[in-house]
């Protein structure tokens, strides 16, 4: 197989402490956001299939202790940590009616502050790496960058000390140099791309935890929910939600 002078390789082996270390950042990038990317992916996909099934069995549990049962276990989803805050709010309302000073509220609004503080920790949650993909998408283009002023500066000061500026001595090393440039946008790319899916899928989980927080408050607060069909009525809480106890 024959070795060519140029190329990827024939770059790195050129490099000195400086180049290799802006190659190790972009690969170290790299890694970092397509973990973020490919963990993250899977738990937006998880949680929103999971979200339907998990509504559904909440509402035709026959009774609000029989649904806190089945999400005792689930408590990693937002869907179900965000009914189990609601139910335990409501609970702990009624065992210590303004007992204590952040206990003295309605139970209207004691369950509203639980399911916003719910909401808001699952946000928390959700966007937790986020922060990392637009870091990298934002900087790995001027790292790469970095890597190739670096590598041009060291390919300019070779063909100064030869003496031969030369289309093929100059191609080569400007050439190999450039590798970096394209490894910063590679790096960048897809962590744009991730984030901003990552975003959106965020997005329409928090629109559908806001919607079954509504159905929730409605119901933990008047025994009953609201019914969307019928625009601001409500049916019985025996035939479209567990029966409080």
């Amino acid at each position: 197989m024959n070795q060519t002078p140029y190329g990827f390789s024939a770059f790195l082996s050129q490099s000195d402490a400086v180049g290799l270390t802006v190659f190790l950042i972009l690969v170290l990038m790299s890694v970092s956001s397509w973990t973020v990317i490919l963990f993250k992916g899977y738990r937006t996909w998880t949680v929103r299939s999971s979200a339907r099934d998990l509504i559904e069995g909440f509402w035709s549990a026959p009774s609000l202790a029989r649904a806190e049962e089945q999400l005792a276990g689930r408590g990693d989803n937002p869907f179900a940590g965000l009914a189990l805050s609601g139910i335990t709010a409501a609970a702990h309302h009624q065992r210590h009616q303004a007992g204590r000073l952040g206990d003295a509220l309605n139970l209207s609004e004691f369950v509203t502050r639980a399911l916003r503080q719910g909401i808001n920790s699952a946000q928390a949650r959700l966007e937790t790496g986020l922060s990392l993909l637009a870091s990298v998408g934002s900087t790995a283009p001027f790292v790469g960058l970095f890597g190739t002023v670096w590598g041009i500066y060291h390919a300019l000061i070779g063909i100064g000390v030869s003496g031969q500026a030369t289309i093929d001595k100059v191609a080569g090393p400007v050439g190999e140099a450039l590798i970096m440039t394209a490894l910063g946008i590679a790096v960048a790319v897809p962590a744009v791309l991730g984030f901003n899916a990552l975003t959106r899928g965020n997005r329409v989980i928090l629109a559908e935890l806001d919607a079954f927080a509504h159905d929730l408050h409605s119901f933990l607060a008047t025994g009953s929910r609201v019914d969307a069909a019928a625009g601001a009525t409500s049916r019985p809480a025996t035939a479209s939600a567990p029966q409080v106890a």
